[in-house]
Formats: structure tokens, sequence, C-alpha cells
């Protein structure tokens, strides 16, 4: 089976988070160019950056069912899925879309069952699955919001990748001005309170949201990298292997 590695981009490094549906074209292309020597075994992973945060917002979907906002928010999410898709395939990968409303089922907010098997099969064959942020089905709610984040822990629980890494907007955990070179399950309750929201509208927690995910994934023994993907080169060296950002790290 192929080595498989997951990469998530943030919404923020691929929109403008505080402009409905503003797509960063350049560095969605960008980006693209720099997976696509570098895909192998990749699932990509996708914020939803001002394509899903804004209506899920303006519908209050972290609070209540709204039949009209799932329409919407999905239909939003999918705009930029398409976005990013046909710049993978221009770039010369092979990409697939993969909608999370389809396959996956929350309780409480939280995925409680997501058909993951589809995912290793893809990658053995040459494509690179592109999943994104989006609605999905809340059997205790109606409907909730699913992060990219969370899509990512889910599925590196389940695959046991040889890479997980989150490309953000900043170089990495910040706490006092400086980057931490890693980050461990005992530092949480020191630097959280310096973890702020991220910029635009986000329904989905920010930095503390990402951290708290990958620092779950880290209990069950896998580790992961958080680095700053708006600097061009960067998502080829972590892809490569190379350790960069801050190392969400297994405890001793």
């Amino acid at each position: 089976m192929t080595e498989i590695k997951i990469l998530k981009i943030g919404g923020s490094v691929l929109t403008d988070k505080t402009v409905l549906e503003s797509a960063k074209m350049e560095a969605i292309e960008r980006i693209a160019a720099e997976i696509a020597g570098h895909d192998s075994g990749l699932i990509l992973v996708h914020g939803a950056g001002s394509f899903g945060h804004i209506h899920a917002k303006n519908y209050s979907l972290v609070e209540r069912l709204s039949r009209e906002g799932v329409l919407e928010t999905h239909r939003s999410v999918v705009r930029l899925n398409d976005l990013v898709v046909e710049a993978l395939r221009r770039a010369g990968s092979s990409p697939v879309p993969v909608h999370p409303l389809s396959c996956t089922i929350l309780r409480d907010g939280r995925i409680e069952a997501m058909q993951t098997d589809q995912f290793g099969e893809m990658v053995d064959w040459g494509l690179v699955p592109v999943l994104h942020g989006d609605v999905a089905v809340d059997r205790s709610r109606g409907a909730g919001i699913v992060s990219g984040d969370q899509l990512v822990t889910h599925l590196a629980r389940s695959l046991e990748p040889e890479i997980v890494a989150l490309g953000t907007a900043v170089d990495g955990v910040i706490f006092n001005g400086k980057v931490l070179a890693e980050v461990k399950r005992e530092d949480l309750p020191e630097i959280g309170s310096e973890l702020g929201p991220s910029a635009g509208v986000d329904v989905t927690g920010g930095m503390r949201g990402k951290l708290e995910e990958l620092l779950d994934l880290a209990d069950e023994g896998i580790s992961s990298l958080i680095f700053n993907a708006e600097k061009a080169g960067m998502i080829e060296r972590v892809l490569g292997g190379e350790r960069a950002g801050t190392l969400v790290e297994v405890k001793a």
C-alpha cells in the first residue's frame, strides 16, 4: 500500500476570510504547483475560508439547524473545492473531489462515522482525494459543521499516515512572540491564553481549535506539523519529510 501523507491547507491561505467567497487565486495556483511534484500518496484537505464560515455564521449553523443554511453553505464550499481541484489538475496532479456531506455523520458536532476505505484505494491508483470543511448530518442537531482540522485527525486515526501537516497563514504556534519548535499536551495550560482566533470569520475555533485536535491525535501516538503555507516552497519541503514550523509531539 502507498505511504499516505495528509496535508491540510487552511482557508485563510486560500481565501480572504473577511470577504464573502473571495478566493486567492495566485495562492491556489502556487500551492497546486508545489503539491504536483510531491503528490504520491497524498490526501489533501482544505479549509472553507470565506466560502463556508461566513454562510455558516449567517445561518447560525453551529447553534441550530437551518435547512437553507445547509444547502447554501455546502454549495459555497463546493465552489472553493472546484477551484482547488481545477488548479491541481492544471498543475499535473490527478485530483478527485470528496465532499464530507456525502460520507460523514456527526454527533454533537464531532465525527461519529465516516467512510474512509476509499482513500487508500484512491491513492494506490494515483489519485489525490481533495476534501474540505463542510456541513454534515448530525444525529443530535440535524446538521453541523465538520472542520478541515477534524477531518485531518479522523483520517489520520484511520489511515496511519507517514506525514500529517497543517499549512496555515502563520509560521506555527506562537508564544511570547516566538514560534515554538514543539508543543506537547502539558504545554497547553501555559500557552493557551495566547492562542488567538483566526483573522476574519471562523466558526471552528482558530489556532486553539487546531492545536486541541492535533494534541488529541498526539495522545494516540501520531505527531503532526503546523507550518506556514503562505511561504513559497514550504509545502514541498514538508511533503518531502522536512520538519518545519511547530511539531505537535507525542507525549513521552
